[in-house]
């Protein structure tokens, strides 16, 4: 048989839990809107389906679910040319997921190693959404049978499962070609923007010290100050980038110089070769003020005014609905459950 034929079409996902850094804006946000266009369906959503796996105070989600979409807006997310909504809002979601539940298996389950990382010696505590995550982003990938999926490196796993759920659901289902089998998109300079204390470790909105991140609503004096005093070593920068493989926070500093100006690594380093950290340091302050400043701009505006956001998100999810309805009723027939309507 010929598999089916799906219509190219983009989903990915950030979870509503914290402030936004420039680290969600050069791994994720700024992709997404590079992505948009004629030729190519962008679905971004709001994952606060997945943020509840661990506690989470339900003001402060509320909250922290308008500042992701306040920050996806100003960043340029554009409800005219994709469909920006919060998961809990459609029930594909929910639903997939638990037929996904059943198609998965638990040894596939065992081998994810996020929720090794996350769940730590702690396993016997965690809760059981937590350990089955990966299905329920399967099924934020496969309810709008999306073909491509930009995520991070560290994301790069749950999607390859996302593909052997849907090919496993095709062949005991002989659905044939039914879900497609998405593609992983990891790709730009900064996808993985590490800590400005510790170039070892990802930068975190979790972090235990404020300097350590730019914050996506931080003003134009706090970015300047943070990069001024981010850690770095006493060499200049070298003539080509091998010379920075031994020198973590020299090549985080390099890769938001590129993530943030559009242009790659080498580029940087041919710019500024030879030259002190008391002329890069300055120069990717301004640069990075240049571009967020704007964005902190207008994120503030939109925050106050949490009723245009919610209504934004209201209309996304009735765009999200009528794309992922008819696919979850068909995946019902498909498993031989009656439905009514």
């Amino acid at each position: 048989m010929t598999d089916a034929v799906h219509t190219p079409r983009v989903f990915s996902g950030i979870k509503p839990s914290g402030g936004l850094t420039l680290g969600n804006y050069l791994g994720a946000i700024k992709r997404w809107v590079d992505m948009q266009s004629d030729d190519l369906e962008t679905i971004y959503c709001v994952v606060d389906l997945h943020a509840i796996t661990v506690w989470q105070d339900p003001a402060e989600l509320t909250s922290a679910t308008r500042e992701v979409a306040a920050g996806l807006l100003a960043s340029g997310i554009d409800p005219g040319r994709s469909i920006l909504f919060n998961q809990s809002q459609v029930p594909a979601h929910a639903e997939l997921a638990w037929i996904f539940n059943c198609v998965a298996r638990v040894g596939w389950m065992n081998r994810m190693t996020q929720f090794k990382d996350k769940a730590g010696k702690n396993a016997e505590k965690v809760s059981l959404g937590l350990y089955a995550y990966p299905a329920l982003m399967a099924a934020d990938i496969l309810a709008y049978h999306a073909t491509h999926v930009p995520v991070g490196e560290d994301q790069k796993q749950h999607v390859e499962l996302t593909r052997d759920i849907a090919a496993k659901f095709n062949h005991d289902f002989k659905a044939d070609g039914f879900f497609p089998l998405p593609e992983p998109i990891i790709e730009g300079p900064a996808t993985r923007v590490m800590n400005l204390r510790d170039g070892t470790k990802k930068m975190s909105k979790s972090g235990d010290s404020d300097m350590e991140r730019i914050n996506m609503l931080d003003d134009a004096d706090t970015i300047a100050k943070k990069f001024k005093k981010a850690r770095t070593d006493p060499e200049p920068l070298p003539e080509t980038l091998d010379g920075l493989a031994d020198r973590p926070e020299a090549r985080n500093l390099v890769d938001i110089y590129a993530g943030l100006s559009g242009h790659d690594a080498e580029q940087v380093i041919a710019e500024y070769a030879g030259a002190g950290w008391g002329r890069f340091k300055p120069a990717l302050a301004d640069l990075a003020v240049d571009k967020l400043a704007p964005i902190s701009t207008e994120m503030a505006r939109l925050m106050n005014d949490p009723a245009e956001i919610d209504r934004l998100l209201a209309k996304g999810s009735e765009q999200a609905e009528a794309i992922s309805r008819p696919i979850v009723d068909q995946t019902y027939a498909h498993v031989g459950m009656l439905r009514s309507r």
